[in-house]
């Protein structure tokens, strides 16, 4: 599933809703210089999905203790009440991992890629057993499919708010400074996926960032029309943006592996080729 080109649009949904919690935005914004280097954070992001869901077990772990380590040093002050917090506490790393997850599983689902209910369960705990520990979760207090995906989110609304800090990641991602000779890209490319991601955004996400966004039924429609076009794309051409991590498990494990979405249908691993592997 990670390897669908709809992961981009996945991704910053992820940020639109993770923006939204206070707390977690705002250790991000106090303990990074997020205005000048988004785009470097947006990629050192995707090079971590991309680590732990096709390196080795051991490139994981080392990722993931990166992650733990600077996240362990870092310090934020709550806007409301001026109380001191560590950028690490369950809550926020918490809040952080059902937010990718969900994103993710939201738009590649409904952009039309083929997952079962079942699956997408078992997408969640996965996720829950393999990613959450790398960010110092307890994989016991994080949900485990749909329904307790769901419950959570229901939990955690009232904590949410659009403030300052959420209109600053709002304003980049609907217009992210670029050099001069990439502001026709920008025009042409980024501003529809940004606007795209933010369309799929919950009801209660967008109220609190105040802005319309299509009906739900245009909105699905583009989503499956975006998905349909950039899967025609090549895989072998889409794999070669950075990180490419997926063209390195291709080698690690040998020429007949490659992620494709054939491998839903029965018990392989994702990057088996046909008639290979045996479950897992």
């Amino acid at each position: 599933m990670h390897a669908d080109p709809m992961m981009w649009v996945a991704g910053v949904r992820a940020l639109y809703l993770q923006a939204l919690h206070p707390r977690a935005v705002g250790g991000v914004m106090q303990n990074s210089d997020f205005r000048r280097d988004a785009w470097g954070r947006l990629i050192r992001t995707a090079r971590f999905v991309a680590t732990t869901t096709y390196g080795t077990a051991e490139a994981a772990r080392e990722a993931g203790a990166r992650v733990r380590a600077i996240h362990g040093a870092l310090t934020a002050t709550d806007p409301a009440t001026g109380a001191v917090y560590g950028v690490d506490e369950p809550a926020l790393l918490l809040w952080v991992h059902c937010a990718e997850v969900e994103s993710y599983l939201h738009v590649v689902r409904r952009s039309g890629f083929p997952l079962t209910d079942g699956q997408a369960d078992r997408y969640i705990a996965e996720q829950r057993t393999a990613g959450a520990p790398l960010v110092g979760l307890d994989p016991r207090e994080v949900p485990a499919d749909r329904a307790e995906l769901a419950a959570y989110f229901e939990r955690v609304r009232p904590e949410l708010a659009a403030g300052p800090e959420a209109a600053d990641v709002d304003a980049f991602l609907r217009c992210p400074p670029v050099p001069a000779a990439l502001l026709a890209a920008r025009t042409a490319l980024w501003r529809p996926l940004a606007g795209l991601a933010y369309a799929a955004l919950p009801p209660y996400a967008r109220e609190l960032y105040a802005r319309p966004a299509p009906p739900p039924d245009v909105v699905t429609r583009r989503l499956r029309t975006a998905g349909a076009v950039l899967r025609r794309i090549p895989g072998r051409l889409r794999w070669r943006l950075p990180p490419k991590h997926i063209l390195r498990a291709m080698e690690r494990l040998g020429p007949g592996a490659r992620p494709s979405p054939y491998t839903l249908q029965g018990r392989v691993a994702i990057l088996d080729g046909p008639g290979e592997g045996t479950g897992g």
